[in-house]
């Protein structure tokens, strides 16, 4: 028998004692009646969860980006599915967090801003599983106000956290940890793996830094892109000409906003007006990708580390990022914005023993549906949550993902709150369908028609021309209004009074 073919003999027999053991184990679990466990899997699978923080679909190059190559995450999208249309409810890093320990729209589970706590006595996803039969670990940033509860096992950031030399709290004792963020996140992910209990399946959540501002690279990528200039996108030089807010009032341009620390370098000597912007826009843009190849390389040494363990045949890998982020789309850095750049993330899921490799999905799915899937792939029913689920488990998604259920969702409600703060975004909320974006900024100056933006992604996919006062647009304005009121309705979100489900119409 040649080397690879007692590699592979050795991992079918590791991935069948595996099996056997995780159906021993929910046989037993059901046998003594527990309430979290089902007792129809024959296979409940390790689940891996890998959250960077603002990493934009379109900087990893099986999403076909234009700036950059990504060749680990791009291997793991060939092994499993790739989802094309994977959205955020609120495009801001704490509120993302909530919802998927908590599978509720921000105004149930109280967490609408960077501002406020993951109330105490919560209930989470977490708590679920580990009742099932699961233990669970969180690795990395928390940015959650206050201390996880539920986990086997926590390693978090303090706050945002440092990229060189960071401070994690392990368990609640804090502690300098020489080296790269990134790296050290993963080795500790690795690290909690080798040390669990193998007779019981795991959930584990890899919360990255990266690429979060100030976009501080590794050593060993300081130098990447120094000699070459990245394609400037499409949207760079956008006038906001039919766009109120967009004109008005952010604060995220990459031509006034970004500061010396983000820059980490003075201009050239000289420079002013569209030199200085594209100056910038290459300082910028460059350590953020190089953020992002670290992720790249221990995503890559993390599949490597699977395969070892005989962990890859029944481990669900999950790969997204919390929200999207302008990568100078709109002449902007930053997210908040429901516009498609801010507002979708990367979604690849791998997981061989039921996922056909090199997948593609266009469903349209949220991050409200991760804690469900999780719920799904664990057999645990959802009543375990103790509260009511606002998201759908994508299991079926994954297991055809070219002919999504009749009754999957046709279209996205997504609301703003953190109004006038950090690069003054105001308040909105809105609903897309696979045509159409409809965009109410409440807390915006002006007339009606001002605070109201209406896209048709289908001939204006960059969204620069706000159509919502066309009167050829009034049929659709209405029957989208219609559709926004009774999502606001379902959903019991009534923030701001009055608007939940009579949405004014437009004179026809």
């Amino acid at each position: 028998m040649d080397q690879r073919a007692s590699r592979l003999w050795g991992l079918t027999s590791i991935a069948v004692l595996a099996w056997a053991e995780a159906g021993c184990s929910a046989a037993r679990l059901a046998g003594r009646g527990l309430e979290g466990a089902r007792t129809s899997p024959a296979v409940r699978p390790n689940i891996l969860y890998i959250m960077a923080d603002d990493h934009a679909a379109h900087a990893l190059s099986c999403y076909g980006s234009r700036i950059n190559h990504t060749p680990n995450l791009d291997r793991l999208a060939s092994q499993g599915v790739r989802f094309t249309n994977a959205f955020c409810t609120n495009s801001i890093c704490g509120p993302v967090r909530a919802i998927i320990l908590t599978g509720q729209y921000s105004h149930k589970n109280g967490v609408r801003d960077n501002q406020t706590s993951l109330p105490d006595g919560i209930r989470t996803v977490v708590d679920a599983l580990r009742e099932g039969g699961y233990q669970a670990a969180h690795i990395g940033k928390w940015h959650l106000r206050r201390d996880p509860t539920g986990f086997d096992h926590w390693d978090i950031l303090p706050g945002q956290g440092a990229y060189h030399d960071p401070d994690f709290i392990t368990n609640g004792v804090r502690a300098k940890h020489p080296g790269y963020v990134t790296d050290i996140t993963f080795d500790k992910t690795m690290d909690w793996i080798r040390q669990r209990d193998p007779s019981r399946p795991f959930m584990i959540y890899c919360h990255l830094k990266a690429p979060h501002r100030n976009w501080e690279p590794a050593a060993r990528h300081a130098q990447l892109y120094e000699d070459v200039d990245i394609p400037l996108p499409q949207t760079f030089d956008d006038d906001y000409a039919t766009r109120t807010a967009a004109a008005r009032l952010q604060t995220m341009t990459i031509e006034k906003d970004l500061t010396r620390t983000d820059l980490k370098a003075d201009p050239p000597a000289g420079s002013a007006g569209h030199e200085l912007k594209l100056w910038k826009y290459q300082r910028y843009i460059k350590d953020y990708l190089r953020c992002i190849a670290s992720i790249d390389d221990n995503v890559g040494r993390l599949m490597e580390f699977l395969d070892e363990q005989g962990l890859t045949e029944n481990t669900v890998v999950i790969y997204t990022s919390d929200q999207g982020f302008f990568l100078g789309d709109h002449g902007w850095f930053d997210k908040r914005f429901m516009y498609e750049e801010s507002l979708r993330s990367p979604l690849i899921v791998r997981y061989p023993r039921e996922i056909k490799a090199g997948s593609v999905c266009e469903a349209m799915v949220l991050s409200l549906d991760y804690p469900q899937t999780f719920l799904d792939f664990a057999g645990v029913p959802e009543s375990a949550m103790q509260h009511e689920l606002d998201g759908a488990s994508i299991l079926p998604l994954l297991r055809n993902p070219r002919r999504p259920p009749r009754d999957w969702r046709k279209s996205i409600y997504y609301h703003y709150y953190e109004s006038y703060a950090d690069h003054t975004v105001p308040k909105h909320y809105g609903i897309r369908t696979d045509r159409y974006k409809l965009i109410h900024f409440y807390e915006l100056p002006g007339d009606d028609a001002e605070r109201w933006e209406l896209y048709d992604l289908k001939t204006d996919p960059n969204e620069l021309h706000n159509v919502y006062a066309d009167p050829k647009s009034a049929r659709t304005v209405a029957h989208l209004k219609e559709q926004l009121g009774g999502l606001r309705q379902r959903f019991g979100d009534h923030e701001p009074p009055g608007l939940s489900a009579a949405v004014p119409r437009p004179q026809q």
